[in-house]
């Protein structure tokens, strides 16, 4: 049994270890990080070389510690130093503390007591069993030979040279170093001896057996078979677990007979591969993704009109011609039995205005799941059509990892922004989007990751784009276009009744009792702080209002209802930031007003024009495009052609400059739309005549004067009404596309539909 020296305690320099133990007579290479550990090693050479090495037990620290001789050491970094020590004798630590940057420790050695005649009697026969098994294995460590060459080692050496030797887990090395009556701790060794040596004769029947089945295998196989029968013997079957649940979720995926035979060969040639191969992880991931893919599994879809109507309409306020082509699909697949193959829908419109909410009404009417993916800055290929295995991370593409996501073959499948996507040296994803979307090719679309074809024929594919004209005309024709024009203001006052006021209280933890906005406060929130096609922005001040409240209530529990009005408004969003009438206040010569389409909607544009003194040239500024600078050369031309009608000198173009200017130059601007409203200010420009500040004007102009049909007719409609204005000038060629105007919008504004510049003129010029 161990006892104190002495009482004093020794103060020394100390280190803690984590997870190694070390013995005295143990001779171990250690690393060491930190600055306080270097600086204390550092310390230790500059004493006698001993240190006290302390050891963590669980998450306190162990009162036994060993003192250690530093044999050598050497620096790696300015923060890490490594040693080599040798254990020396046990040591009890009365505690550790930092001083001057070194850690330090008080201890009290610890020696053992002489020992009786039947400790020295069970050290011998520990040794001579310890030799036995060494000799066993065939295997005797160099560290050992010098100290089992010895013609005597004491009992307490005896333990420790021992303890050092045999294989144990931290928790035991710890119990033996903790463990000072010498006599318990050779007990311990014994039974941990004769422990070792039952494994040893089970390892070498097991070599015996796994031995007969060596003529035809490979060293490789040999390994795999002896490590299975070890771990059959100790009852230790994970890695075989991981197969069988493997296996067992392969064959009750419900997978394709073709799509089952290549996983059973792929898990074939798994198991006869060592867990420790490189390709071993890769097809057991590969195997997982077969297994986890809906090949057959899909929602049983309802086809009921009534309960479709009324989820759209709980969902969506407006939208009559987006619903009405949903029901139409609807009722198509209820007569064809859920077979018909429909036509690929595309939500085109400005942000704001409800794509994607949609998209999730119909998912919930037909009670499908939702999945959706956002194409926008796609450049990639391999991003829908997936990786080949061969490279390392492989991985299918958007589309398969969404099938997998949504947990059905048959999803409602939204993919936004599809006029984003890019070109470049990786290849044209939207030429791999073709076979994903075309009806009758998408019933074996092939995954580069899988290599085999996968059914997309009952997935509803919904796309989405903000505009039209990027999205090539090879995917476009696949398309069913179906626009969002945007929203009316009524249209926007009852969606912020219905919809964004309830979502929004109930996301900022608040409830009608503690906010009221007053449907004249809503009103003013749409005229004069949103100016965009969508309710986006109209969502946000409701936010912002919500958060001031919130704000309030968390700093005054007792505050009472909050009540937002038309007067008070500004108290909680700031001052107003539009007028309500964007127009011209009065007539003016040289101002024309037009009617301009942007990805947020329509919008006006006012363009100007004036006559300074020069030589004919033609200065067009505001950020135009080309096909916007194109217009105004055409409208110019046009006009100094008319001087004769007009009555103004046919010369003035020699003896002046031309300037149009279109304001917000920040903003860039194209199209050909403009092209009546550039002529119209010009000819203000020139007869001096003013233009009726009440008219707007949109078309597109020809050298002869002929008024052309533009696009985005309702977009434009909407901002005109927003701004106040009360008559429009539309090309006869749009007459048809009033149809799509709200009728309570067609009658706030009377349309003029002209066919010849010399219609828009006699209309705007007073």
């Amino acid at each position: 049994m161990l006892n104190q020296t002495s009482n004093e305690a020794n103060e020394m320099p100390a280190i803690i270890l984590q997870k190694a133990i070390i013995f005295p007579t143990e001779k171990v290479p250690l690393v060491l990080e930190g600055k306080e550990n270097v600086e204390t090693l550092n310390s230790a050479l500059g004493l006698n070389r001993q240190i006290l090495i302390a050891f963590q037990k669980n998450s306190e620290r162990s009162d036994i510690g060993v003192v250690a001789r530093i044999l050598q050491y050497w620096y790696v970094t300015a923060k890490i130093m490594g040693i080599a020590v040798e254990g020396l004798y046990r040591a009890r630590i009365e505690n550790i503390f930092f001083e001057k940057g070194i850690n330090k420790a008080r201890v009290i050695e610890l020696k053992e007591k002489e020992g009786s005649l039947e400790t020295e009697a069970l050290a011998r026969k520990i040794l001579e069993q310890f030799k036995k098994l060494l000799q066993a294995e065939g295997n005797i460590p160099l560290f050992l030979a010098e100290h089992l060459g010895e013609e005597y080692l004491s009992p307490e050496r005896t333990s420790d040279v021992i303890s050092s030797a045999l294989k144990m887990e931290q928790k035991e090395r710890l119990k033996l170093l903790e463990t000072l009556d010498l006599k318990q701790r050779l007990k311990i060794l014994d039974e941990k001896l004769k422990k070792e040596f039952e494994i040893f004769k089970v390892e070498e029947k097991l070599k015996h057996e796994v031995s007969k089945e060596m003529e035809k295998t490979t060293k490789e196989f040999f390994l795999r078979e002896q490590l299975k029968a070890i771990e059959k013997e100790l009852g230790i079957f994970e890695e075989q677990k991981e197969y069988e649940e493997l296996e067992k979720k392969i064959k009750t995926a419900g997978l394709p007979s073709f799509v089952y035979n290549k996983a059973i060969g792929e898990f074939n040639r798994l198991k006869t591969m060592s867990p420790v191969s490189a390709e071993a992880p890769f097809i057991r991931t590969y195997l997982e993704w077969l297994a986890e893919l809906p090949w057959s599994k899909r929602s049983e879809s309802a086809y009921d009109l009534k309960t479709a109507k009324k989820v759209l309409d709980e969902d969506h306020y407006g939208l009559e011609k987006t619903k009405r082509r949903v029901l139409e699909y609807l009722a198509v697949q209820k007569l064809m039995g859920g077979k018909a193959k429909g036509s690929i829908l595309c939500f085109v419109g400005p942000p704001g205005t409800g794509k994607t909410s949609v998209g999730k009404s119909i998912a919930r009417a037909l009670g499908r799941n939702f999945t959706r993916v956002s194409l926008g800055g796609l450049r990639d290929e391999a991003e829908i059509r997936g990786h080949r295995r061969t490279y390392v991370g492989a991985l299918p593409g958007r589309i398969i990892q969404s099938v997998r996501n949504a947990g059905t073959k048959n999803p409602v499948f939204m993919l936004d922004e599809i006029d984003k996507i890019g070109i470049d040296f990786r290849g044209d994803p939207s030429a791999a989007l073709l076979e994903v979307l075309d009806p009758e090719q998408n019933n074996s679309f092939s995954d580069h990751y899988l290599e085999i074809p996968f059914d997309l024929s009952e997935v509803f594919f919904i796309t989405a784009a903000n505009i039209l004209d990027p999205v090539p005309p090879a995917l476009r024709d696949r398309l069913e276009i179906i626009e969002f024009p945007g929203y009316t203001d009524v249209e926007k006052f009852h969606i912020a009744k219905k919809f964004l006021l309830p979502k929004i209280l109930e996301s900022h933890g608040l409830n009608p009792e503690n906010l009221v906005i007053k449907d004249n406060a809503i009103s003013k929130i749409i005229d004069r702080y949103t100016r965009e096609a969508g309710v986006r922005e109209l969502e946000r001040k409701i936010k912002e209002i919500a958060r001031r409240v919130a704000l309030k209530m968390a700093e005054n529990k007792k505050t009472k209802k909050t009540v937002v009005t038309e007067q008070n408004l500004s108290e909680f969003i700031g001052p107003e930031e539009f007028d309500f009438l964007m127009k011209e206040k009065k007539d003016e010569i040289g101002v024309a007003t037009g009617l301009a389409w942007t990805q947020a909607g329509g919008e006006i544009i006012f363009i100007e024009a004036n006559l300074v003194p020069g030589k004919g040239k033609l200065t067009l500024t505001g950020h135009l495009g080309e096909i916007m600078r194109e217009s105004a050369k055409a409208a110019l031309s046009y006009v100094r052609s008319k001087s004769k009608e007009l009555e103004f000198d046919p010369d003035f173009f020699y003896k002046n400059d031309v300037h149009i200017h279109v304001p917000a130059g920040a903003i860039p601007k194209d199209g050909p739309s403009s092209g009546i409203a550039m002529a119209a200010v010009l000819a203000s420009a020139l007869t001096k005549k003013k233009i009726k500040k009440e008219i707007a004007s949109t078309g597109e102009i020809t050298l002869s004067g002929k008024v052309l049909k533009i696009g985005g007719v309702k977009e434009k409609i909407l901002a005109a009404e927003r701004a106040g204005i009360k008559t429009v000038i539309l090309p006869k060629e749009n007459e048809a596309n009033l149809i799509d105007v709200p009728e309570g919008t067609k009658k706030k504004i009377k349309f003029k539909f002209v066919e010849n510049m010399d219609e828009v003129l006699k209309i705007v010029l007073d």
